[in-house]
């Protein structure tokens, strides 16, 4: 496998056309938006540069990685590619959408992968002709630091497949974990999702403040981050949305995101990307 597509150049998307570059694949980085697609190579290359400058990466590195990135906002770029991983935004019916094109535009022995990190993967798969193809990748963000990558078997993913994608992840520097039902939220999302909606829970009900929280999580359960800073990282809508994908799909009343964090979503506090969430950044 050498030739990789990625579509969606948002964070995640970038994020997994940098670390397929660096480890050597060819990468197309599609989007339906030009500037999109500028923006994603520049925070490449800025990303690329910190690497440098820290020695993980030479110049000559850098400029082989870039080297090997094409982005277009063609979809049928994606044709002579061995694996092709979507990664836009949360929403059913926008993923559903891509992976019918996708059936008719991929080569037969394509992998078709998904980056969701809620949305089961036989959702997906149910919409095309090779459900035995379709497989989740679920990669974390920032996914040039993050080394987990979440496997996600649909109810028809093939042993191959699986195998495929899990070379894959591995060789841009992944440790894998395997899910064998795609149940909503799959573990890492279920697990961040409770755990989450419940400290916003006793932040939104004044029991104790984002800090104490946090800072309990760290030093009680020895957690690298609390999970409201996680879900400031990750971003407070992605967490919102996955958690109420979640329990659209449970109904399990620990899933539904408390008022405070609808409110902040409407509002546009979203995390370091957005300079204020349940911390602020300057």
């Amino acid at each position: 496998m050498t030739a990789v597509t990625v579509i969606g150049a948002g964070l995640m998307g970038a994020g997994i056309a940098q670390v397929a570059a660096a480890a050597g694949y060819d990468v197309v980085l599609n989007d339906t938006s030009e500037e999109a697609l500028a923006r994603a190579l520049a925070g490449i290359e800025r990303s690329y540069g910190k690497f440098v400058e820290k020695g993980k990466m030479t110049g000559e590195d850098l400029v082989g990685a870039v080297g090997r990135i094409t982005t277009t906002t063609d979809l049928h770029a994606a044709d002579a590619s061995d694996l092709i991983i979507e990664a836009v935004f949360e929403n059913v019916e926008v993923k559903q959408q891509i992976f019918r094109q996708l059936d008719a535009i991929a080569k037969p022995e394509a992998v078709l992968a998904t980056n969701t990190s809620a949305i089961p993967v036989t959702t997906l798969a149910a919409v095309t002709s090779r459900p035995e193809s379709v497989v989740g990748t679920h990669f974390f963000s920032p996914v040039p630091l993050m080394r987990l990558c979440e496997l996600v078997r649909g109810y028809k993913t093939s042993d191959q497949t699986l195998e495929r994608a899990k070379v894959f992840a591995e060789n841009v520097g992944k440790t894998v974990i395997v899910v064998n039902r795609d149940v909503a939220g799959f573990v890492t999302t279920r697990l961040i999702s409770a755990l989450a909606m419940e400290a916003v829970a006793l932040v939104e009900s004044g029991v104790a403040t984002a800090e104490d929280v946090d800072t309990a999580c760290r030093l009680g359960f020895g957690h690298a981050m609390g999970p409201l800073e996680t879900s400031d990282l990750t971003g407070v809508d992605i967490i919102t949305n996955a958690s109420s994908n979640i329990y659209a799909d449970t109904q399990d009343e620990k899933f539904a995101p408390p008022e405070l964090l609808r409110r902040m979503v409407a509002a546009g506090d979203l995390g370091r990307k957005t300079g204020k969430g349940f911390y602020t950044y300057t």
